[in-house]
């Protein structure tokens, strides 16, 4: 079936090159029909991501919540949680009356099913959230009337699936401490063992690692977060152990860094392999928002409570 413009210059009334002209012109039009027909999902899209945003910046910022009037110069690292309750939609309670006190420098592992409330306690004492009822203090300040700046300085965290950003490895060991002193730098490396692979690469500490350190083996990546938190020198420590994953020998080296990092810190350390907390000041057990035992590795094992029965189950696998 022959077009107009063909019928056209079959008649005499176009030439060729006339013809070519209109069917390119004609071509040119097509692309900018399609996406005017696009504009509309397009603009909706916009306006979502228009209200969102909005929605965003109009939140209070933590820091400038009017009720947080203390600011702390110094951290000693007692924190107590006395009867904290907790729920993230009404009527349907994570924790329920949590008490107990992490003295200065102690670790305290928390240890339970999934859903149990572990990282919801860790959560409230990193101040990432804030209790429905109950206190949280650290050293002796109600912790939601405290400048989450000043407290923050002094907290560190350690995620089972840390995020390192593109760089290289030394701008993410230096990202808590910038101007970090050589030899802090070094110090924190060899106490991570990140220094035991670095040493194997042609540019050192200045190797690139790529978006979320995809370079780098599990393993490499949480040496240099440890590393980091070790630079940043806090004073309280939120650790989600992230051992249970990995090959034995980096489990291995990552427990002797974990060692150092915790010590004479007050850490949180959310536990997934018991074998690693035989050594905690104090082991909380936590079902369904409770604490359902609390004492020592070796305290635990004697009452032959859930504990027990968890720790033995794990030994038999």
């Amino acid at each position: 079936m022959m077009g107009y413009g063909g019928y056209k210059m079959m008649q005499g009334e176009l030439t060729t090159g006339e013809y070519f002209e209109f069917t390119f012109l004609l071509a040119l039009m097509v692309a900018p029909i399609v996406q005017m027909s696009n504009i509309g999902s397009q603009l909706t899209e916009a306006l979502a991501g228009l209200d969102r945003t909005e929605e965003l910046m109009n939140k209070t910022a933590e820091a400038q919540e009017k009720e947080r009037t203390i600011s702390l110069t110094e951290v000693k690292g007692d924190m107590v949680f006395d009867r904290v309750s907790f729920s993230y939609e009404e009527d349907k309670e994570v924790l329920h009356e949590i008490s107990f006190t992490a003295n200065a420098g102690e670790v305290i592992a928390l240890v339970g099913s999934s859903g149990s409330g572990k990282s919801t306690i860790a959560s409230l004492a990193a101040s990432f959230l804030n209790p429905d009822t109950g206190t949280i203090t650290i050293d002796g300040h109600d912790l939601s009337k405290v400048d989450l700046t000043s407290f923050r300085q002094f907290l560190g965290v350690v995620l089972q699936d840390d995020f390192l950003f593109e760089g290289t490895i030394r701008e993410n060991i230096l990202f808590p401490r910038p101007q970090a002193s050589e030899e802090e730098l070094y110090s924190a490396l060899k106490a991570a063992y990140v220094d035991e692979f670095t040493n194997r690469f042609e540019d050192g500490l200045d190797t690139l690692i790529g978006e979320r350190g995809v370079k780098l083996s599990g393993g490499q990546r949480q040496r240099i977060a440890i590393a980091r938190a070790i630079l940043a020198d806090p004073k309280i420590l939120i650790l989600d152990e992230a051992t249970s994953s990995l090959d034995t020998e980096s489990e291995a080296l990552i427990q002797k860094s974990l060692g150092k990092l915790t010590k004479g810190r007050t850490t949180f350390v959310i536990a997934h392999r018991l074998s690693t907390i035989r050594q905690a000041d104090q082991i909380l057990v936590i079902e369904k928002g409770e604490i359902a035992e609390k004492g020592t590795h070796e305290e635990l094992i004697a009452t032959q409570g859930r504990y027990y029965h968890l720790f033995t189950y794990q030994a038999r696998i």
